[in-house]
């Protein structure tokens, strides 16, 4: 039996979402196939990951708390770069995503945004 999408198909208030096509990227070494534009968090929820990052100090889980950018608890490293908000993130093809331990690591290859 294939396995069903977690994301709302059709809200009562605002619908159907705009069709997206479907892109390949690589979330902890694993392929998936996600909607083009929507937040890294959603698809990843979609797909049953809720956890984007473990604390520095305890080591505890963390995933979506404010879902509108506001806190870090959905941070992930993001194409090598630490401490992306998956919230506000749209997936983009080719991405690649990973679980954040503790502030997360630069890649000496990453170049900082602008």
């Amino acid at each position: 039996m294939p396995k069903r999408s977690l994301l709302i198909e059709d809200h009562p208030i605002l619908g159907q979402p705009p069709s997206a096509r479907r892109v390949t990227v690589k979330v902890d070494g694993k392929t998936l196939r996600v909607r083009e534009g929507l937040p890294i968090a959603a698809e990843l929820l979609a797909h049953g990951i809720k956890i984007h990052r473990y604390t520095t100090r305890f080591k505890e889980p963390r995933g979506i708390f404010c879902a509108v950018g506001r806190c870090t608890d959905c941070v992930m490293t993001v194409n090598g770069l630490p401490n992306v908000r998956t919230c506000i993130t749209p997936v983009k093809q080719g991405m690649t995503i990973e679980t954040q331990r503790g502030l997360g690591q630069w890649r000496a290859n990453v170049k900082r945004r602008a």
